[in-house]
Formats: C-alpha cells, sequence, structure tokens
C-alpha cells in the first residue's frame, strides 16, 4: 500500500522547542495562537490553555514540542500555501504572549509550500 507524505503546516525551531519545554514545566499545557494583526501584529502568542477561548472560526495548524497551535481561518485562508515555523526572536513579547525566555518573544517565520507538497495537503483535505 502507497503511503502519502505527510507535509506539516507548522514546524518549529530547536530554540522555539526549548522555550515551550520550559513553559510547559512552568505552566502545564500551552498553545499557540498565530495573530491575524490586532495587539501583537502577526507574531504568535502564547498562552496557558484555557486562557483563549477557541472556537469555529479557529483552524488547527498542527502540534509543536506538545502544544497545539491554532490559526483564525481568515488568517488560514491567506497563508495557507505556507509553512508556518515557530522561532525565538530577541526582546520582550509585545501584548499578552508568555515570554520565550528572558528578553525573548516567539516569531513566526514561513516558506511556500512546494507544489508537491500543496498536492499532498489538498489530497488531504479531500479524504474523510
Amino acid at each position: 500500500m502507497d503511503r502519502q507524505p505527510h507535509v506539516d503546516r507548522v514546524t518549529a525551531t530547536p530554540a522555539a522547542l526549548t522555550a515551550l519545554a520550559r513553559l510547559r514545566e512552568q505552566h502545564g499545557a500551552v498553545i499557540l495562537y498565530q495573530s491575524g494583526g490586532c495587539c501583537d501584529g502577526s507574531l504568535p502568542i502564547c498562552l496557558e490553555e484555557g486562557e483563549l477561548r477557541i472556537g469555529d472560526g479557529d483552524v488547527l495548524l498542527g502540534s509543536v514540542g506538545g502544544c497545539p497551535v491554532y490559526i483564525d481561518d481568515r488568517q488560514f485562508a491567506v497563508w495557507k500555501h505556507t509553512q508556518l515555523i515557530i522561532d525565538v526572536g530577541a526582546e520582550e513579547p509585545e501584548g499578552f504572549s508568555l515570554r520565550a525566555g528572558d528578553d525573548q518573544h516567539f516569531i513566526t517565520r514561513s516558506r511556500v509550500f512546494s507544489p508537491a507538497e500543496q498536492a499532498t495537503l489538498a489530497e488531504g483535505e479531500r479524504q474523510p
């Protein structure tokens, strides 16, 4: 049986995974929400699980470091052709996000999916 290759819509750098592991030790379960421009610009917001109500208009992109990553469905429609890469940047976070470390915040990098990856993702969306 041919197995369809897996394509992750979201990944994380080693620095982000280390930060998330530390936050999980300190706070328990945390989530990431890719902000769409209000308050935190387009930065991922890291919150303790339960601090943000996930609604019908939110899309689960995947999980990194044991933390679910969500995005608003309108933002997803704009970014669905890209893989989001959670990373860590210098300086304190703006807004509501937990810090990624001393004087650090989470950032999002991205790359455009290849045509083969886009086909794989489209095939997966058609399957029940």
